[in-house]
């Protein structure tokens, strides 16, 4: 099959089965995939132009709701956490499409700018997995909990969520976010995280995810939270500023390849679904062990085609 904008030939049934399979693994941290897929388009698919950002975003549109929706049905959404990364990345993936299409257009450059991003990530999450290898703290204990409940739930019979405590927001000001998880308290700076979700938006515009799917790495390194409750927040601002960014790059002339994203996003749509109902399953660090080796082998796969 032949997509016409992104002259890409590849049977029908590929684009949806990779996104599926990346989507399943990576929405359980509360990243949508898109980080590999453009790896995947661009090297694979031989997709180099300005526009694969712009597909890459179409897929997370299509395909983001249902993890979204996952997450909503079992109480672990932080919406205090949710509107503040939505309001503070929209400005900044709006700077970010601006600057993908005048100042990186050449895949080579683009490649070693990806590098840098998720191998600056990459590394924030190996430090916070050797911290927190042999200590205890609020969000490992939280997650702790969590998963103690829930096999204790699924012993006694239980299939859905139902029964399982949800998480409860305490605080929510224009300088402070405070929720309970599990019996554990997380408080941090309203200020901070829309610093953050903002410089995280110009890079996500950039590199085509969004922005939100940046923040999750930094929310459970950088501010300690649980991995188990930021995932739908993550989620749910790589959608909204997702849909911005397509609006942005079809103003500016160079909008996505419709029929190949979404192919990726029905794909991804099913995978996060999966993804999102199995994650309470799946002990904490294995989450971020698989999110960290994925992002490193992406970062390192872009290092050495930028220098071949």
């Amino acid at each position: 099959m032949e997509f016409n904008v992104s002259g890409v030939v590849v049977a029908a049934w590929v684009p949806p089965l990779v996104a599926f399979v990346i989507s399943f693994f990576t929405s359980m941290g509360g990243v949508s995939g898109a980080f590999l897929l453009l790896p995947f388009q661009i090297s694979v698919l031989g997709y180099t132009t300005p526009s694969v950002s712009a597909t890459n975003q179409l897929f997370n549109i299509v395909a983001i709701p249902s993890g979204v929706w996952r997450y909503i049905r079992e109480g672990r959404m932080v919406w205090p956490l949710t509107w503040v990364v939505i309001i503070a990345t929209l400005p900044g993936v709006l700077i970010g499409a601006v600057v993908r299409v005048r100042f990186l257009p050449d895949p080579r450059s683009f490649k070693l700018f990806a590098a840098g991003v998720l191998l600056y990530i990459g590394v924030r999450m190996v430090l916070d997995l050797a911290r927190r290898r042999s200590g205890s703290g609020g969000a490992k204990d939280a997650e702790q909990r969590f998963q103690s409940l829930v096999s204790e739930y699924r012993r006694k019979g239980g299939a859905g969520s139902a029964g399982l405590p949800a998480v409860v927001v305490r605080r929510f000001s224009l300088t402070r976010i405070e929720y309970e998880f599990y019996g554990e308290s997380f408080s941090f700076s309203t200020p901070g995280i829309s610093v953050l979700a903002f410089i995280v938006g110009i890079v996500g515009g950039i590199y085509g995810i969004g922005g939100g799917a940046i923040m999750a790495p930094f929310f459970i390194s950088v501010f300690g939270l649980p991995v188990y409750t930021v995932a739908g927040a993550a989620l749910m601002g790589t959608l909204i500023t997702s849909i911005a960014g397509v609006v942005i790059y079809s103003w500016m002339g160079i909008g996505p390849d419709w029929a190949l994203g979404l192919l990726f996003g029905l794909g991804g749509a099913a995978g996060m679904y999966c993804g999102a109902r199995a994650q309470k399953f799946v002990p904490a660090r294995a989450i971020k062990v698989m999110l960290t080796a994925v992002i490193l082998f992406t970062a390192g796969k872009y290092v050495v085609e930028f220098l071949r």
